[in-house]
């Protein structure tokens, strides 16, 4: 599996935080509001437990009559002011927070899709499409996770412990040390204990992707599943990919019941002992009864905070493994880029040359050598030989979805690797063997061979492409939505499709890799009069394994090996003997018998 090979390790905590910080510190003022809004309520929850030990220790002492609820109603007051307080801190807080991570998250998803979309056509090859989805999406809910854990949870415990162990040193030395000891203590095994289960929850995550993966990749291939009665075979697989996670689900959540045994116990010593303390201080007369009422008021929210750091820790590690596999692939380098400085590519005459051209997709594994081919503008060349010849490799390579090991691909002189691959696709109208469709309307498919496009010149394409017949007869027309990849479409529907994108783009360069080979003898009659159109003033490379696509070419290239063995016209090629003779002998049906396509 190719998600297996390519698997690498997830960035590093330092590069996943510096990431985000590069969207983060463009909103500074949204940050800003949240950290004094988290100041404001935890000032408020530190205020209001003294203001209510004031009240205790006057109920205590007073007598009840209608003077002393008089002179107590300012406490109350004062108290009230404090919640209030608290409770508009706390709106600005939210507020803040709510604004800042949706906008950083559509930071993140944006800047993500860019750049992810930009790698080479291999690395998507190389790399499961749900796989990447998921890594994607966690990517940018991550950092909400990770946000909402520093600014709401960590940052305001620290500051109510901090506060509350100065306020319990000015009433008691030895019961502000006491806590503000084990508060450290518990924060630090905490951490401890968290980083010893990391490398189980990174397991974890890891084998999550996996199952993502594995159903991406069943669900996209339900056909061929069903077509080779696999329900069995792949139920076998993705039950052993599930058992693999139950297994890490399971070593983690043990490590979460005898980290939380261990922080139950620690729990216990310091509230015990803490109460114990403060009742030998009261049988001193050096606590009061408000006192303890503070005491336990801060210890009790205390114990809150502090407790809820380990299942933040949690959290805050998996979201750290989530962003992590997207980090790393943020920091994989482009295998194709524009070189520095490049400029648009300007195409007068279309005239195509390959210098001395070397390709390989491994070392030992050579698809093109020392290849030279000149195709000149406005000329119809085919390119015909057995499969891994390199036909479609060539297509690849003039294309820039791979680069060259060796030589140059030049169009009007002009070096295809010093222009931009923009303009240089933009130059090129390529009509696959097998094209692949958007889930979105046909007007929208057909539109995408040029998105500034009318509604009546995508219909006019559409004509010349004989498509617009059979949209015509669905019920939606040209807003029916064709399905994943185009599947609720027959094969020759979707290559008249492409054909008609193709028309509609109407680049001075035209690559048909066999744009005929899904269509009855019918639709291809009617399709070989559009593309006669189609092809009038441009360079035209064709990808022949049919015959009747190639009588016509100016000339035919005979490939093999990654080598050009013999060209020249039919006719030529014929009284030369030898491959295309050899292929012509074995034709069936206008056929030629050829297999699939190298690897692409």
């Amino acid at each position: 599996m190719a998600e297996k090979v390519t698997q690498k390790k997830a960035a590093s905590v330092g590069s996943v935080f510096r990431a985000y910080y590069v969207f983060g510190k463009k909103h500074l003022w949204l940050v800003l509001g949240v950290l004094l809004g988290g100041i404001g309520t935890q000032a408020m929850n530190l205020a209001a437990p003294l203001y209510l030990r004031k009240l205790i220790n006057a109920l205590v002492v007073q007598t009840p009559s209608a003077a002393a609820a008089q002179a107590l109603s300012g406490i109350i007051g004062a108290i009230f002011l404090w919640w209030f307080f608290g409770w508009a801190m706390s709106r600005i807080q939210h507020f803040c927070n709510v604004y800042f991570e949706s906008r950083v998250m559509s930071d993140l998803f944006e800047s993500s899709f860019e750049y992810l979309i930009a790698h080479s056509h291999n690395f998507f090859t190389s790399h499961f499409a749900g796989s990447l989805t998921h890594k994607l999406s966690k990517y940018a809910r991550a950092f909400e996770t990770l946000f909402d854990i520093f600014a709401t949870r960590f940052f305001p415990t620290f500051l109510f412990v901090v506060g509350a162990v100065v306020v319990l040193f000015m009433h008691s030395h030895v019961l502000g040390i006491a806590l503000g000891v084990w508060s450290v203590f518990f924060v630090l095994l905490q951490i401890y204990l968290a980083n010893r289960r990391q490398p189980i929850r990174a397991e974890r995550a890891e084998a999550d992707t996996r199952i993502t993966a594995s159903l991406s990749d069943a669900i996209s291939n339900h056909t061929t599943i069903s077509l080779f009665s696999g329900r069995g075979f792949e139920g076998n697989l993705f039950t052993s990919i599930v058992e693999t996670w139950r297994r890490m689900t399971q070593r983690s959540w043990v490590a979460d019941v005898w980290i939380w045994s261990v922080l139950g116990l620690s729990m216990i010593a310091i509230e015990g002992g803490l109460l114990y303390g403060v009742l030998i201080f009261w049988g001193r007369g050096l606590l009061t009864i408000g006192d303890f009422m503070l005491i336990q008021a801060y210890l009790l929210t205390v114990l809150d905070q502090l407790t809820g750091i380990n299942t933040d820790l949690r959290r805050l590690y998996d979201a750290l493994a989530d962003a992590g596999e997207m980090v790393e692939i943020l920091k994989t380098v482009h295998e194709v880029q524009d070189a520095p400085g490049a400029k648009n590519i300007a195409v007068q005459k279309g005239e195509i040359n390959f210098k001395d051209v070397s390709f390989y997709f491994h070392e030992t594994r050579p698809i093109l050598e020392h290849l030279d081919i000149i195709v000149h503008g406005g000329e119809r060349v085919a390119l015909v030989g057995p499969s891994g010849a390199g036909k479609s490799t060539i297509t690849k390579i003039l294309l820039r979805l791979y680069d060259v090991a060796g030589g140059s691909i030049e169009i009007d002189g002009q070096n295809i690797a010093h222009v931009t691959q923009d303009s240089l696709r933009n130059a090129i109208a390529f009509v696959p063997q097998e094209p692949i469709l958007f889930h979105r309307s046909l007007m929208d498919n057909i539109r995408y061979g040029s998105r500034d496009a009318t509604d009546a010149e995508v219909m006019e394409a559409a004509k010349l492409a004989h498509c617009h017949e059979f949209i015509e007869a669905l019920p939606e027309k040209y807003d029916t939505f064709v399905g994943e990849r185009g599947v609720k479409l027959s094969g020759g529907e979707r290559q008249r499709v492409a054909i008609a994108r193709a028309i509609l783009k109407n680049a001075p360069i035209l690559v048909l890799d066999e744009a005929t080979s899904s269509l009855d003898s019918e639709s291809e009659m009617l399709i070989q009069d559009a593309l006669e159109v189609l092809m009038r003033s441009k360079t035209v490379i064709v990808i022949a394994h049919r015959l009747s696509t190639i009588m016509k070419m100016d000339r035919i290239i005979v490939l093999d090996g990654g080598k050009v063995v013999a060209e020249g016209t039919h006719d030529e090629l014929l009284e030369q003997g030898g491959l295309y003779q050899k292929l012509w002998s074995i034709q069936a049906g206008g056929f030629l018998q050829d297999g699939e396509e190298e690897a692409s």
